[in-house]
């Protein structure tokens, strides 16, 4: 049973500068809503229980936003407008859920990941990358019932235009297991057109095995100086640890760029 989910928070977000030279990019509204909540509904409707946020000193805004209890019940009490009692009890229902753990230095993915393994207590977790919005088809859930059965680690999977391939983590597949899901064979961090064994991208949605925190320890830094959380993966694949590729059936939307934030609002406001 996947219980627990972890999201790294503690990026600068400068690909959305200057909105976050003063504005955590995960509280920035899309279509009227914090980016953040559209992963938390996510992680709630698959079943979640606990959900870990992964901040930085400089990120306190997020910890602000599920912590601003005085200041609602003093708007409430003078206001008694009912769409802000409405929004304050959605907040409290979130921040139920919610821990925080920090990680205060950038060092990449797999470092933040590594800031929660005193708090992760089953064999597998989730983990959640807040840039990647999967809306119409609740991703996270899919995968979970797909580790039901198989009870093994999980990563989403979308194919991406060639050309593209050195901005994502990139599967080379073993074998079908039927139309949407496949055995990894390895994963490569961002490689470049002519390495890249396929063009099935890694997305921001994983189960993982809570040993994948003793490769993290070992780790040294990968591309950019960084500890990337790919390559634990590819240690513990390389030990014959069983990882599936799902293709998921909802639609990808990139919050962490410019033009994909802006699109991104767009997008959800048709559905």
């Amino acid at each position: 049973m996947i219980r627990q989910a972890i999201i790294p928070l503690a990026g600068l977000g400068t690909r959305l500068l200057p909105l976050t030279s003063v504005f955590a990019k995960e509280l920035l509204p899309i279509n009227g809503k914090p980016g953040i909540e559209y992963i938390l509904d996510e992680c709630i409707e698959a079943g979640i229980k606990e959900v870990v946020f992964i901040i930085s000193k400089k990120k306190e805004m997020i910890k602000k936003y599920f912590n601003n209890d005085q200041f609602y019940k003093k708007i409430i009490t003078s206001k008694k407008d009912p769409r802000i009692l409405h929004e304050y009890k959605k907040i409290k229902k979130y921040k139920k859920f919610i821990k925080f753990v920090y990680q205060n230095k950038p060092k990449g993915t797999g470092d933040a990941v590594l800031k929660t393994k005193n708090i992760i207590k089953d064999k597998f977790f989730l983990m959640l990358l807040p840039d990647d919005l999967i809306i119409n088809k609740n991703c996270s859930k899919a995968m979970i019932s797909i580790h039901n059965k198989k009870k093994c680690s999980i990563m989403a999977s979308m194919k991406v235009n060639k050309k593209t391939v050195s901005r994502w983590g990139i599967y080379s597949k073993k074998n079908n297991i039927n139309k949407d899901n496949f055995f990894i064979k390895d994963v490569i961090e961002k490689p470049n057109i002519k390495s890249a064994p396929s063009n099935n991208a890694v997305i921001g949605r994983y189960i993982l095995p809570k040993k994948i925190f003793l490769k993290l320890k070992k780790l040294k830094k990968g591309k950019g100086g960084e500890i990337h959380i790919t390559d634990a993966i590819r240690n513990l694949i390389k030990e014959n640890e069983k990882f599936i590729g799902h293709s998921f059936k909802g639609k990808y939307l990139d919050c962490g760029t410019m033009s994909g934030y802006i699109k991104s609002s767009l997008e959800i406001s048709r559905t």
